[in-house]
Protein backbone atom coordinates (compact mmCIF):
# COMPACT_ATOMS: atom_id res chain seq x y z
CA UNK A 1 0.00 0.00 0.00
CA UNK A 2 2.85 2.39 0.69
CA UNK A 3 4.35 1.79 -2.75
CA UNK A 4 1.09 2.73 -4.44
CA UNK A 5 0.66 5.94 -2.45
CA UNK A 6 4.24 7.24 -3.17
CA UNK A 7 3.92 6.53 -6.83
CA UNK A 8 0.63 8.41 -7.27
CA UNK A 9 2.00 11.44 -5.33
CA UNK A 10 4.99 11.99 -7.75
CA UNK A 11 2.91 12.17 -10.88
CA UNK A 12 1.21 15.52 -10.25
CA UNK A 13 4.56 17.20 -9.29
CA UNK A 14 6.17 16.29 -12.67
CA UNK A 15 3.24 17.69 -14.59
CA UNK A 16 3.29 20.98 -12.67
CA UNK A 17 7.03 21.53 -13.22
CA UNK A 18 6.75 20.89 -16.98
CA UNK A 19 3.82 23.27 -17.28
CA UNK A 20 5.78 26.06 -15.51
CA UNK A 21 8.69 25.69 -17.89
CA UNK A 22 6.41 25.85 -20.91
CA UNK A 23 4.72 29.06 -19.70
CA UNK A 24 8.06 30.85 -19.02
CA UNK A 25 9.45 29.88 -22.41
CA UNK A 26 6.40 31.27 -24.19
CA UNK A 27 6.70 34.62 -22.37
CA UNK A 28 10.42 35.01 -23.25
CA UNK A 29 9.81 34.13 -26.91
CA UNK A 30 7.05 36.69 -27.18
CA UNK A 31 9.25 39.45 -25.82
CA UNK A 32 12.03 38.65 -28.29
CA UNK A 33 9.76 38.79 -31.32
CA UNK A 34 7.87 41.87 -30.18
CA UNK A 35 11.00 43.96 -29.36
CA UNK A 36 11.60 45.41 -32.91
CA UNK A 37 8.10 46.77 -33.01
CA UNK A 38 8.31 48.45 -29.60
CA UNK A 39 11.56 50.53 -30.06
CA UNK A 40 10.76 53.74 -32.05
CA UNK A 41 13.43 56.27 -33.07
CA UNK A 42 12.48 59.98 -32.76
CA UNK A 43 14.61 61.06 -35.76
CA UNK A 44 15.58 58.04 -37.80
CA UNK A 45 17.43 60.12 -40.49
CA UNK A 46 19.93 61.65 -38.04
CA UNK A 47 23.04 59.63 -37.36
CA UNK A 48 24.05 59.54 -33.74
CA UNK A 49 27.55 60.93 -33.23
CA UNK A 50 29.72 59.92 -30.36
CA UNK A 51 30.71 62.65 -27.90
CA UNK A 52 34.25 62.77 -26.56
CA UNK A 53 34.07 63.54 -22.90
CA UNK A 54 37.64 64.94 -22.94
CA UNK A 55 36.67 67.77 -25.37
CA UNK A 56 34.18 69.27 -22.96
CA UNK A 57 34.84 72.96 -22.11
CA UNK A 58 36.68 73.58 -18.85
CA UNK A 59 34.70 74.86 -15.90
CA UNK A 60 34.77 78.63 -15.22
CA UNK A 61 37.72 79.79 -13.08
CA UNK A 62 37.18 80.13 -9.41
CA UNK A 63 38.30 83.44 -7.90
CA UNK A 64 41.04 83.27 -5.28
CA UNK A 65 39.81 83.88 -1.79
CA UNK A 66 40.26 87.48 -0.69
CA UNK A 67 42.84 88.02 2.05
CA UNK A 68 41.39 88.72 5.40
CA UNK A 69 43.02 91.59 7.24
CA UNK A 70 44.58 90.47 10.47
CA UNK A 71 43.13 92.33 13.35
CA UNK A 72 45.93 93.83 15.40
CA UNK A 73 45.38 93.95 19.12
CA UNK A 74 44.83 97.43 20.38
CA UNK A 75 47.71 98.63 22.51
CA UNK A 76 47.82 101.67 24.66
CA UNK A 77 51.13 103.61 24.42
CA UNK A 78 53.10 103.80 27.63
CA UNK A 79 53.32 107.26 29.12
CA UNK A 80 56.79 108.78 28.70
CA UNK A 81 57.96 111.38 31.15
CA UNK A 82 59.74 114.30 29.59
CA UNK A 83 63.38 114.74 30.55
CA UNK A 84 63.64 117.77 32.80
CA UNK A 85 65.99 120.50 31.65
CA UNK A 86 68.20 121.71 34.48
CA UNK A 87 70.09 124.92 33.93
CA UNK A 88 73.74 124.59 34.89
CA UNK A 89 76.61 127.00 35.02
CA UNK A 90 80.22 126.27 34.08
CA UNK A 91 83.33 128.22 35.12
CA UNK A 92 84.81 127.51 31.70
CA UNK A 93 84.46 130.67 29.61
CA UNK A 94 86.03 129.20 26.46
CA UNK A 95 84.33 130.41 23.30
CA UNK A 96 83.91 128.16 20.29
CA UNK A 97 83.98 129.12 16.64
CA UNK A 98 83.11 127.49 13.36
CA UNK A 99 85.80 129.38 11.44
CA UNK A 100 88.77 127.26 10.36
CA UNK A 101 92.01 129.00 9.49
CA UNK A 102 93.26 127.70 6.17
CA UNK A 103 96.82 128.93 6.80
CA UNK A 104 98.98 126.02 8.03
CA UNK A 105 100.46 126.55 11.44
CA UNK A 106 104.26 126.60 11.61
CA UNK A 107 105.69 124.62 14.50
CA UNK A 108 108.93 125.94 15.85
CA UNK A 109 111.78 123.48 15.91
CA UNK A 110 113.55 123.00 19.22
CA UNK A 111 116.99 124.47 19.57
CA UNK A 112 119.95 122.28 18.75
CA UNK A 113 121.10 120.78 22.05
CA UNK A 114 124.61 120.25 20.68
CA UNK A 115 126.66 117.09 20.77
CA UNK A 116 125.36 114.24 22.85
CA UNK A 117 127.54 112.91 25.62
CA UNK A 118 127.14 109.25 26.47
CA UNK A 119 127.66 108.54 30.15
CA UNK A 120 128.71 105.03 31.01
CA UNK A 121 126.47 103.33 33.56
CA UNK A 122 127.97 103.06 37.04
CA UNK A 123 129.87 99.90 37.62
CA UNK A 124 128.61 97.63 40.37
CA UNK A 125 130.51 98.00 43.64
CA UNK A 126 132.45 94.90 44.56
CA UNK A 127 131.51 93.14 47.78
CA UNK A 128 133.88 93.52 50.71
CA UNK A 129 135.25 90.22 51.97
CA UNK A 130 135.97 90.54 55.71
CA UNK A 131 139.29 89.67 57.40
CA UNK A 132 139.97 86.26 58.92
CA UNK A 133 142.44 84.96 61.53
CA UNK A 134 145.72 83.74 60.09
CA UNK A 135 145.99 80.09 61.18
CA UNK A 136 149.79 80.35 61.17
CA UNK A 137 149.57 82.57 64.26
CA UNK A 138 146.74 80.82 66.04
CA UNK A 139 149.01 79.76 68.97
CA UNK A 140 149.65 83.47 69.76
CA UNK A 141 145.96 84.38 70.09
CA UNK A 142 145.40 83.71 73.85
CA UNK A 143 146.91 86.41 76.14
CA UNK A 144 148.71 85.62 79.45
CA UNK A 145 146.49 85.31 82.54
CA UNK A 146 146.76 88.44 84.74
CA UNK A 147 148.61 87.60 87.97
CA UNK A 148 146.16 89.41 90.28
CA UNK A 149 143.15 87.72 88.62
CA UNK A 150 144.80 84.34 88.92
CA UNK A 151 145.44 84.89 92.65
CA UNK A 152 141.76 85.82 93.04
CA UNK A 153 140.76 82.67 91.10
CA UNK A 154 138.55 84.78 88.83
CA UNK A 155 137.46 84.03 85.26
CA UNK A 156 137.25 86.83 82.71
CA UNK A 157 135.72 87.84 79.39
CA UNK A 158 136.90 90.63 77.05
CA UNK A 159 135.19 91.91 73.88
CA UNK A 160 137.01 94.45 71.70
CA UNK A 161 137.12 95.87 68.17
CA UNK A 162 140.41 95.82 66.28
CA UNK A 163 141.39 97.75 63.15
CA UNK A 164 143.25 95.43 60.77
CA UNK A 165 145.58 96.98 58.21
CA UNK A 166 146.32 95.83 54.70
CA UNK A 167 149.32 93.88 56.04
CA UNK A 168 147.16 91.87 58.45
CA UNK A 169 148.47 93.55 61.62
CA UNK A 170 146.27 95.23 64.28
CA UNK A 171 146.62 98.98 64.07
CA UNK A 172 144.09 100.03 66.74
CA UNK A 173 142.06 98.50 69.58
CA UNK A 174 138.73 99.66 71.08
CA UNK A 175 137.16 98.17 74.21
CA UNK A 176 133.59 96.95 74.00
CA UNK A 177 133.36 95.17 77.36
CA UNK A 178 135.74 93.55 79.91
CA UNK A 179 135.45 91.80 83.28
CA UNK A 180 138.25 93.99 84.64
CA UNK A 181 140.90 96.43 83.47
CA UNK A 182 143.58 93.78 84.04
CA UNK A 183 141.90 91.40 81.56
CA UNK A 184 141.52 94.19 78.96
CA UNK A 185 145.13 95.39 79.34
CA UNK A 186 146.71 91.98 78.65
CA UNK A 187 144.32 91.41 75.73
CA UNK A 188 145.12 94.77 74.12
CA UNK A 189 148.87 94.16 74.46
CA UNK A 190 148.53 90.72 72.87
CA UNK A 191 146.43 92.03 69.96
CA UNK A 192 148.81 94.81 69.03
CA UNK A 193 151.95 92.66 69.33
CA UNK A 194 151.01 89.09 68.36
CA UNK A 195 147.70 88.88 66.48
CA UNK A 196 147.87 88.39 62.70
CA UNK A 197 144.99 88.36 60.18
CA UNK A 198 144.38 87.95 56.52
CA UNK A 199 143.20 91.44 55.53
CA UNK A 200 139.82 92.24 54.03
CA UNK A 201 139.67 92.51 50.24
CA UNK A 202 137.35 94.20 47.75
CA UNK A 203 137.65 93.02 44.19
CA UNK A 204 140.94 91.33 45.05
CA UNK A 205 142.44 94.48 46.61
CA UNK A 206 143.30 94.53 50.33
CA UNK A 207 141.51 97.11 52.50
CA UNK A 208 141.55 98.15 56.16
CA UNK A 209 138.58 96.94 58.15
CA UNK A 210 137.29 96.55 61.69
CA UNK A 211 136.63 93.21 63.33
CA UNK A 212 135.07 92.36 66.69
CA UNK A 213 136.90 89.74 68.75
CA UNK A 214 136.06 88.00 72.05
CA UNK A 215 138.65 86.51 74.43
CA UNK A 216 137.68 84.21 77.32
CA UNK A 217 139.83 83.59 80.42
CA UNK A 218 139.22 80.42 82.52
CA UNK A 219 141.20 79.63 85.65
CA UNK A 220 141.21 75.90 84.95
CA UNK A 221 142.97 76.50 81.61
CA UNK A 222 145.73 78.56 83.30
CA UNK A 223 146.78 75.74 85.70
Amino acid sequence: MHADTRYHANAPRSVSFGAALAINGAIIAGMIFAAPNIIVLKNPDKIMEPVNVRDMPPPPPIDDPKPVDKIQPRTTPQPVAQKPIVATTSPNDTNTTTHIDETPRVIDKPADPGPTTVIDPPRPVATLIGPTTDPRYAHDFQPEYPAQEMRAQRDGLVTLRVLIGTDGRVKSVEQVSATSDAFFAVTKRQALGKWRFRPATRGGVAEESWKTMTVRFRIEDAR
